[in-house]
């Protein structure tokens, strides 16, 4: 599936939106695949729609004004010139591998750079930014303009350590290369802060979804989808679900602590619930109810 989540430079939470899943489509004669996904969700979700019965239906997504990430896959002028035409901005990331005629465009070109020196604990790193703007996607004569972004991370001996390059829509800057590289390297909350938990921390994501003929392991993945929304939600919105979650320690324990107590005493609100994971005390009165039940 592709699961659009919402991430953001210097937050540890991701916040997972509608998925749109890889599944040969009705009436086609091909695959499906990633990229014919990404046109579906961002028909459905930023760009308008066109309804037979109420006209058309407003973007959900475009009023937010958010920042398309993407590995390399989207790097493509249908997907870039699909994002841009609906008022939208992308950060894809651009590798040399895939993009040649990009890359031999900016060979030897003078690139604008800027360099930050950055105190890291007892030592120091550099951070290096180098752009050249209106270089064409591919090469084609009818290839869309984009803006091209490189950055290292040098050690202290000035040894690189980390190097990754993108192509955005959004102009590029002394003051504003290194906010445009923060987010593209946001993209990787994705995997770790999102898929990463789904997959490791308890919701089982990876195991559970192998079955099922034709819409029940979407079906469950969606509800996975749901449950980790809503958790994320209360974790930033929620303060008895903070103390709960806090005392817990690990997700994977919290889990285990509710699936446990609920397995034994019926609770008469969450809130009391809450209050007993946090404290670790179960009120008098529900055991008597529990027992003489």
């Amino acid at each position: 599936m592709l699961a659009a989540t919402v991430v953001a430079p210097g937050h540890s939470k991701a916040v997972p939106l509608m998925p749109e899943f890889i599944a040969p489509q009705d009436g086609a004669d091909k695959q499906d695949c990633e990229r014919n996904a990404v046109k579906r969700w961002f028909g459905k979700h930023h760009a308008p729609r066109c309804l037979s019965d109420r006209g058309q239906q407003a973007p959900r997504c475009a009023p937010l004004r958010p920042v398309y990430p993407g590995d390399d896959l989207f790097a493509c002028q249908p997907v870039a010139k699909m994002v841009t035409d609906n008022g939208g901005d992308f950060i894809f990331t651009c590798k040399e591998a895939s993009h040649k005629a990009l890359y031999d465009f900016i060979d030897g070109a003078e690139a604008s750079r800027h360099e930050e020196k950055i105190r890291k604990r007892n030592t120091s790193e550099t951070f290096r930014y180098r752009w050249i703007e209106a270089v064409p996607l591919h090469g084609g004569k009818d290839a869309m303009p984009v803006n091209w972004i490189g950055f290292e991370i040098l050690d202290a001996k000035g040894r690189v350590k980390y190097s990754m390059a993108w192509v955005t829509s959004l102009p590029v800057s002394k003051g504003g290369a290194a906010e445009i590289a923060a987010c593209g390297r946001a993209r990787w909350k994705i995997e770790n802060e999102s898929f990463n938990v789904m997959k490791n921390h308890g919701y089982e994501l990876e195991h559970n979804f192998g079955h099922g003929e034709t819409f029940l392991a979407m079906t469950l993945a969606t509800l996975n989808l749901l449950a980790f929304a809503y958790h994320t939600a209360l974790d930033l919105l929620e303060p008895p679900w903070q103390a709960a979650r806090e005392a817990a320690g690990k997700r994977t324990a919290f889990f285990a602590h509710l699936y446990s107590l609920t397995g034994y005493v019926v609770f008469p609100s969450w809130q009391v619930f809450l209050v007993s994971l946090t404290t670790f005390t179960i009120p008098p009165e529900l055991l008597k109810t529990k027992k003489s039940e």
